[in-house]
Order: C-alpha cells, then structure tokens, then sequence
C-alpha cells in the first residue's frame, strides 16, 4: 500500500520565505515521513523552492520519498516555482535518492571547522595586525549601527558574484530593513551576532564584511554566515584580514567556545585559502541538487 500523504500547517514563516509542510503515514496511521518545502518571496529568490525531506531508515525503499517528493514538487509547480533544490551529505541515502529522482548536482560545498581548543591565537593576531593602507577594521555586535546601516546594507552586493556554479539562486536583494531584521531574528533565537567589517579610509563606506553566529552560552560551535569583499576592493587581502579578526575576537571573548563552522562552495577557490591559511580542516561535503519545474 502507498503511503498517506497528508498535507499540515507550518507555522515557520519570516519576512523572507514561508514554508509547506507534509507526513508521510502507514496504513495504520504511524508517521513514517515528513516533508518540508521552503518558498522564498524576497525579491531574486522568488523563483526558488528549497525541499527538505525525512523517511524513518526502516521505511526507506517502500515508496515513501516517492510519494513525498511528488507532493512538493506539484505544490512548487502550483506556487510558479521555476527550481527545486535539496541539498544531502556525499555518501549518504539522501545523495542517492536525489541523484535517482531526476534531480542533477548543481553546487558542491565543503563544510570545515576550525579547533579554537588548538588555535594559535598569537599567529592570528599577527595577520590581524598587518597594515591595509587605506582601510581599518572595525566591527559591531548585533544590529549594525545606524551610521553604517546604509552603507553596510549596500556591501552585501559583495556575495552577488560568489560562485554558486549552476544552482540557480538568483540576486538576493539586501537594504537597511532587510540587514537590520535578520540581525534580530538571530538575537531573539537567544544567539549572538558579531559582525568584523573593513572600511575605505578614503570615504567611509564598508568594503567588505564577515559574520559570526554564537550560540547563546557561549559554547560548543559558532557559525560562520557571510563573508564578503566588494570587487573593487578585493586582491587587498581583505578577506583573511577580517575573518583573523573575526576568530581573534571569538576566542577573547567566548573562552568556551570549542569550534567554528563555516561552508564554502568547492569552487570558490580564494575563501578556501582563506580557510586553509586560518586552520580550517575539512569535515565533510555536501551537493546541492536541482530539478528545473
């Protein structure tokens, strides 16, 4: 017998997507499925759908992924979605199904962490304390301040050429409202922001920015979000300068934080080195897959 899919009511939705939500069940009305699908509606990601789908490990091979994923990319069609794109661990049953179902690999992410318990902080110090001429660090906690909010709002520009390979994502569209809501969603989860930003000396405006996502108590692993340098700016070394700072500024101030995450696509060669040159090792890889609808 096929599965019962039952579509629920998700009620995860922000300023920037919403979500559909289904449970796959046996005859006999046990959950053996879920799935989620994630609809973008700023503008550049409108286009977008993000599927997100779980089977219990004894249900898997019975036609419950099937049955679910059916569902969602009907609802995705309905919603006038043009991409569908699902993202699995390399090796894992979820890479299998995906690559078996009509999806094919659009972006492939390296995931890598870095052991602050074995961080040479005094050599981190050192890159941090390398002249720029004509730039300056700076950072702030939380919401940017309201003098830099403009300009911080328009050096997100800086992640629109990051290379995405054939994923799909579109221009995401940043402004004051925007840069200062996300900051806010982070605080009211209990987590905090700290964001390490380079400015040009010459007229005050931020050339590049990195954030870091600290678990509330200050433990277990912080995540890096963006990192990003605007392209006239960049062959400054500006990227590494700022991330040193970024993890300089961890470890002083968050004594028992063990690790910090971050995931850069395998293309994207220059924030590898960065990574490398700062300590990250590598911990496992990911593809994003895409159906066109």
């Amino acid at each position: 017998m096929p599965p019962r899919i039952t579509p629920l009511t998700d009620p995860e939705s922000t300023t920037s997507s919403r979500r559909l939500a289904w449970l796959a069940s046996d005859t006999e009305g046990v959950p053996v499925g879920s799935a989620f699908l994630r609809l973008f509606t700023r503008e550049g990601l409108d286009h977008l759908a993000e599927l997100e789908i779980a089977v219990h490990p004894a249900e898997r091979r019975k036609g419950v992924g099937g049955a679910l994923l059916d569902a969602t990319a009907a609802a995705a069609r309905s919603e006038g979605r043009r991409s569908l794109v699902s993202r699995a661990t390399v090796g894992t049953p979820g890479d299998g199904f995906l690559a078996a179902r009509g999806f094919r690999r659009a972006l492939s992410l390296t995931y890598a962490r870095l052991a602050l318990t074995e961080l040479d902080l005094s050599a981190v110090t050192r890159i941090t304390e390398r002249p720029h001429q004509g730039y300056a660090l700076t950072h702030w906690d939380g919401v940017v301040p309201t003098e830099l909010a403009q300009t911080y709002a328009d050096s997100r520009r800086a992640m629109d050429d990051m290379p995405m390979e054939d994923s799909d994502h579109g221009i995401d569209v940043w402004d004051v409202e925007r840069v200062v809501a996300v900051a806010e969603v982070v605080l009211k989860r209990g987590d905090a922001l700290h964001t390490v930003a380079v400015v040009d000396r010459s007229d005050g405006s931020i050339a590049g920015f990195s954030e870091l996502v600290v678990p509330g108590d200050g433990r277990g692993d912080a995540q890096h979000y963006g990192t990003g340098v605007l392209p006239e700016h960049r062959g400054h070394g500006l990227g590494l300068w700022m991330k040193a700072e970024s993890i300089r500024l961890a470890r002083l101030r968050y004594p028992a934080l063990e690790g910090l995450l971050t995931d850069t696509a395998e293309s994207n060669a220059p924030m590898i080195a960065i990574n490398d040159t700062l300590g990250y090792r590598p911990t496992h890889r990911e593809v994003e897959y895409r159906m066109d609808l």
